[in-house]
């Protein structure tokens, strides 16, 4: 049996982040995973250039249920203190978005720097390590198809249930589970949605169609690229909306954000244009989509023969067209997972189980997630970074 101070399963973000301070303290620390590399989902990040924090992060930015929770790690690791770190280790970065910040070359310099932070903090790691039974005794005892290991500190970094090509699984919520934590009910988040049947058969030849729309659902709105894929809707603003939308929920679409549609309407009818509707609509959407929506929507016809109140109609139907998805894609497709560890079971301070001394949670299996744009992998680093001033 081999003992150390810390054991953390998971070689992801907050578990590398977690060993690096805990490293950091003089702890003898053990990461073990059950992939062939370290951050395996750090790698496929903003298309393999890593979205790896936002400037802007703020807890208004993370769903949980409690909005609170987050606050004390972000307040003590913020996007500045990730930056000053890639500085450290000369890796370029670019804002992309509006506060979205991207490595300007590849996600492995990233990868590089924890590695290199790691060693300098003495941290070993083991992968290919795949773990038959955790148990706590006086201290953790973590049974793997390497050995056995005996640790005082136990922290589960495993992330949750997306990307389960690359390994993402539920282990940590089952460790949780074991030790008499309470787990969230846990959905996928930033996901295209499915259309009805109804819908699909309408819009589906629209697939590969994207154009700049608001969306928005339960109270909250977002703007961006809305993509029509052959089974529903995809793009930025809709990952955004999907972890907001609840099963029955209508999403509300301005197909035309900052156009005033129907000023546009009273002065063609002003100059009797006898241009038909879907045509017009063609100058400012995709005509594909002019046509169809048109098709679907309203009875298309020269502009000069609406009156009044069908050009208000249509001018409202294209700044709030309700769509009902039948539901959202799974958990292949989502960037990120809804729900994890009920966040009353942990410290906030320290993110140590209340209950089990020397259990400790990171990252996405936590219930905290963020929105699209870097916000993720900034709660991976400073939820890892807090435990690992504690563990």
């Amino acid at each position: 049996m081999i003992k150390k101070d810390v054991v953390i399963i998971g070689a992801g973000a907050s578990g590398m982040m977690c060993a690096i301070e805990s490293g950091k303290r003089g702890r003898s620390v053990l990461v073990i995973d059950h992939a062939d590399k370290i951050g395996k989902k750090i790698r496929i990040s903003g298309g393999g250039s890593c979205n790896f924090t936002n400037i802007n992060t703020h807890s208004t930015n993370f769903i949980s249920n409690n909005p609170h929770f987050c606050k004390s790690a972000l307040s003590r690791f913020a996007p500045r203190d990730f930056i000053s770190l890639l500085e450290k280790h000369g890796v370029k970065y670019e804002e992309r978005d509006p506060g979205q910040l991207f490595c300007q070359g590849s996600a492995e310099e990233i990868i590089r720097m924890l590695e290199k932070e790691s060693n300098n903090a003495a941290v070993e790691i083991i992968l290919n390590c795949h773990i038959m039974d955790v148990k706590k005794e006086d201290s953790f005892i973590i049974s793997t198809d390497h050995g056995i290991f005996e640790s005082e500190s136990l922290v589960i970094a495993t992330g949750a249930l997306s990307y389960p090509q690359i390994g993402a699984s539920g282990m940590g919520h089952n460790i949780a589970k074991q030790f008499g934590l309470k787990v969230t009910e846990l959905k996928p988040a930033l996901v295209p949605f499915i259309f009805s049947r109804t819908d699909s058969l309408i819009f589906s030849e629209l697939s590969g169609i994207s154009i700049d729309g608001t969306i928005k659902c339960n109270k909250m709105e977002f703007r961006g690229s809305i993509l029509f894929t052959h089974r529903g809707l995809s793009g930025p603003a809709i990952l955004q909306i999907s972890s907001y939308w609840k099963d029955g929920d209508t999403i509300v679409i301005d197909l035309l954000p900052g156009i005033d549609i129907l000023g546009i309407f009273i002065e063609r009818q002003l100059n009797k244009s006898k241009i038909d509707m879907h045509n017009l609509l063609s100058e400012f959407l995709p005509s594909r989509l002019s046509k169809i929506w048109c098709a679907s929507n309203i009875q298309s016809k020269p502009v000069n023969q609406y009156n009044e109140k069908e050009r208000k109609t249509i001018a409202n139907q294209l700044h709030n067209w309700e769509i009902k998805p039948n539901t959202t894609e799974d958990f292949k497709t989502a960037e990120a997972t809804l729900g994890g560890i009920d966040t009353k079971e942990l410290s906030s301070k320290t993110m140590e189980a209340k209950s089990v001394k020397g259990l400790y949670f990171t990252g996405e299996v936590i219930d905290v997630t963020g929105q699209l744009g870097g916000y993720n992998l900034h709660w991976a680093w400073a939820s890892g970074f807090v435990a690992g001033q504690y563990a």
